[in-house]
């Protein structure tokens, strides 16, 4: 019996081993330059054409939070933001309709050289400790590895890093391939919408017209994200964190205050978004690639980088934020990726067809300074940076590990904000509706917003 059983063991093994490799064999940057749509959806384990896939999505502003080449649920989720975005049918699957408007996107190369500097190595920490009063001693919640600093400047996995660079240390002077991402977007979002079922959080403007879609962390089963439509009432860029036993949770054996210093390894990261619900906010993490892994104590937690761009495009007072209830979607509110089919011809560019150009977005909108504390203005290495950060009261504690539960910041007196409804600005133009002009066949019409969505 044990025999068999040995046997059943060696030849699971065997037809196993075989399809794992083909799954995550090697590519190079080459590959992902070179990585064409093959009429099916994206292949199962990591590829060359995820990766291209997910840079597109990334520029485009519907985020599939880390780069990492595989075919996993924060990407999929991104295909079903861009499809409801485009008015497509959401099932989240890549079709010849998802490839040929991704294209808007792919007006550069997807990859990129870079040479590691001497500033890449600097301001590094050994690592980070899992007890409070130990993080308070350090100076900074810095990073813990040349990989991890470039994995979010280039929005990346850092395993993702060493897998296009197999046998390069990647120590100064050191030339790596990585991914292209664009320049932060820039807008005006009036209104975000979180969606608990779907992980999702999108920003809208005052058209009703789509800005940006993040994958995030929203609460837990056990304590969930609030209820309701508030306001941003503060942002706080690169903050440390306040930790009050007898506001928030207990640390094991913490029985006292302690601030914890700023850094993207921080507990929530290199972003604070206050909410006009006490205690809630908007954050970063130190943890990308467990967004949709990890838990949180009600706060949603995006990547540092969405959160740095997130920031930059709200208004304190003019931005609403809205929790939609279980079993409620983005496309129920929104009344977009109302589709029930595809477009009634199949959408080929022929080949030496130009791609959108895409234009050259708006300014940063800039955040009044009277509503709260000081915004300071973050460096693009937040750790690395020797001015001080503002103290931010106890924001939620983004929980880096399964032993520190998040929590928000602690009640204070706020003003009553009156929900704000701003003009869009001027001659914005989107790389997304360009691409439906110029992509969808004669008779396809894209179903406009809602205008109740404003």
């Amino acid at each position: 019996m044990s025999y068999r059983l040995l046997l059943a063991l060696a030849l699971a093994l065997a037809w196993t081993a075989p399809a794992l490799a083909q799954d995550d064999r090697p590519f190079t940057a080459a590959d992902i330059e070179a990585a064409q749509y093959g009429l099916s959806d994206l292949p199962p384990g990591r590829s060359a054409l995820t990766a291209k896939v997910q840079i597109l999505l990334d520029r485009s502003g519907t985020s599939p939070g880390v780069i990492d080449g595989f075919k996993g649920g924060m990407s999929q989720s991104a295909i079903k933001a861009f499809e409801r975005r485009a008015a497509l049918p959401v099932d989240g699957v890549l079709d010849p309709h998802v490839w040929n408007l991704l294209q808007a996107y792919a007006e550069r190369p997807v990859t990129q050289s870079y040479s590691i500097t001497e500033a890449d190595a600097q301001g590094l920490v050994a690592s980070i400790p899992t007890d409070y009063a130990e993080k308070a001693q350090m100076e900074a919640m810095a990073y813990t590895s040349v990989a991890e600093r470039l994995g979010e400047r280039f929005h990346m996995d850092e395993k993702f890093i060493q897998f296009l660079n197999p046998g390069t240390a990647l120590v100064p002077g050191a030339t790596i391939q990585v991914m292209a991402p664009n320049e932060p977007l820039r807008g005006q979002v009036t209104r975000i919408i979180i969606d608990k079922d779907n992980r999702r959080v999108a920003g809208y403007d005052a058209r009703g017209q789509m800005v940006v879609d993040y994958p995030a962390t929203i609460g837990s089963s056990a304590t969930p994200s609030p209820e309701g439509t508030h306001n941003v009432r503060s942002v706080a860029i690169n903050p440390n964190y306040t930790y009050n036993p007898e506001v928030n949770f207990k640390q094991g054996d913490n029985d006292r205050k302690l601030v914890i210093p700023p850094g993207p390894n921080g507990p929530v990261g290199t972003v604070w978004i206050g909410l006009t619900k006490p205690t809630y906010g908007i954050h970063g993490t130190p943890t990308p690639s467990q967004l949709f892994s990890n838990q949180s104590m009600g706060c949603v937690r995006l990547t540092n980088w969405d959160a740095e761009e997130l920031a930059k495009m709200v208004s304190i007072g003019g931005t609403t934020v809205e929790f939609l209830q279980p079993g409620v979607t983005i496309a129920d509110v929104t009344g977009s990726g109302a589709a029930t089919a595809t477009p009634v011809a199949p959408i080929a560019l022929p080949e030496g067809t130009a791609t959108p150009e895409v234009p050259v977005t708006e300014q940063p909108l800039a955040l009044p300074e009277q509503a709260g504390a000081a915004i300071p203005v973050a460096p693009a290495d937040p750790a690395a940076s020797a001015q001080p950060a503002p103290e931010t009261p106890a924001p939620d504690a983004g929980t880096p590990d399964a032993a520190a539960p998040d929590t928000g910041a602690p009640d204070a007196a706020a003003p009553e904000f009156p929900t704000a409804d701003a003009a869009p600005a001027e001659g914005q133009v989107d790389p997304l509706s360009d691409a439906l002009t110029g992509a969808l066949p004669e008779g396809f019409v894209v179903p406009p917003l809602e205008d109740a969505q404003q």
